[in-house]
């Protein structure tokens, strides 16, 4: 991604319908050439978020910029903007050229730059030689191929994406993946998807916008809203995570300690927490950074060398499996009923111990691998 200047600025951007309020005072900001994923449940405001953008829906109050001009009541068609909708929306009694021509033609191209601008469209989204068969004589990927075809064609300074995979199969739309971060590459506009896939966002976007109720919740890159989410909510929404609440009792700038009532440890953190009023803080474990040791047959418990003795490590037993291919899942029980999930690759099988139903574990992960969250 080479991103130079801002192309997409909301500020203060409010929708209400009644009392509702789907979009809540949204200050952002996007970068040209960026691909950006908005990301949230439904009914987060995301969708409504980008009909503003696109122009479908006015904003009650604030403004939508794009390259600096405010085209907050810009009609849509005079709009640098493009847009795929979830449905494809292509028209069935169309040729696939026809349905890519058709917003050219209404602009009002000449009919030889038309065809020229169809080809190399359909070329893009490698349909060549589709440009005669009609939308029943597609499979679903292709049928999301003209539409981004389509929206190409015009060559808008932005692409909006909305739920554009969701109507796909679970294997097409991987490979949908990959084609449209390739896509966007290659033609080097400004993408915008709406999705509420967090695989799907983090796969593709370069940045990603975590929504909640109207509300922008964290602005990160894939890698940094996984690994340090600032809230229960995009750390719990962001894949699967163990979240424990307890009370900060050491805080240093080098290091930090967390007592927690349903966790039979202490956890020690590498790193000091600024910004905790009352003590009171979350602890987010990713399962894959969770260790699994055998406990039985006397053993004794493994030694962490960046830990003191007696923290992040708490005893269990294994109540299910869920074997996942690549990997499996454990869920553990440990004192007091609380249940830890733990991730394993089978990868590397071989080199690991086996872990069976009912089996008494420890549970131990490092100083580095938990994030402490004040909200």
């Amino acid at each position: 991604m080479s991103a130079s200047k801002t192309i997409i600025r909301f500020e203060n951007l409010t929708k209400r319908y009644g009392k509702v309020v789907a979009v809540d005072g949204v200050d952002l900001s996007i970068e040209e050439g960026e691909f950006f994923a908005l990301l949230g449940p439904s009914g987060c405001g995301k969708t409504t978020l980008l009909r503003m953008l696109a122009g479908f829906e006015t904003p009650t109050e604030g403004r939508i910029l794009i390259d600096g001009q405010d085209i907050s009541r810009t009609p849509p068609n005079k709009r640098p903007v493009n847009m795929v909708f979830q449905s494809y929306a292509v028209f069935p009694h169309m040729t696939v050229a026809d349905n890519v021509a058709y917003g050219l033609k209404v602009d009002g191209v000449p009919g030889a730059e038309r065809s020229r601008r169809v080809e190399e469209a359909l070329a893009l989204v490698k349909l060549d030689g589709y440009g005669g068969r009609k939308p029943d004589q597609l499979s679903g990927g292709q049928r999301q191929r003209v539409a981004l075809a389509r929206a190409l064609v015009k060559r808008p300074r932005v692409l909006l994406l909305d739920e554009p995979l969701s109507a796909l199969d679970a294997k097409l739309r991987e490979a949908m993946r990959s084609e449209l971060t390739q896509l966007q590459e290659k033609v080097g506009i400004t993408f915008l998807i709406v999705t509420h896939d967090q695989d799907e966002a983090l796969a593709m976007a370069s940045r990603c916008a975590v929504m909640n109720r109207g509300l922008l919740q964290q602005v990160a890159t894939p890698s940094d809203l996984y690994e340090f989410p600032n809230s229960r909510f995009v750390a719990d929404f962001i894949g699967s995570v163990n979240l424990f609440e307890g009370r900060l009792a050491v805080d240093e700038p080098d290091h930090a300690v967390v007592v927690c009532g349903d966790l039979p440890t202490r956890i020690f953190l590498d790193h000091g927490v600024t910004g905790a009023r009352d003590g009171t803080v979350w602890v987010a474990l990713r399962p894959e950074k969770i260790e699994l040791h055998k406990r039985g047959d006397g053993r004794a418990p493994p030694v962490l060398e960046d830990t003191p003795e007696g923290h992040n490590l708490a005893p269990g037993i294994i109540r299910h499996i869920a074997y996942l291919g690549s990997e499996s899942v454990y869920d553990v029980a440990i004192e007091g009923g609380r249940s830890v999930k733990a991730l394993r690759s089978n990868l590397t099988r071989r080199d690991q111990e086996d872990f069976t139903w009912d089996e008494p574990v420890w549970l131990a992960w490092h100083a580095c691998s938990s994030a402490v969250l004040l909200s």
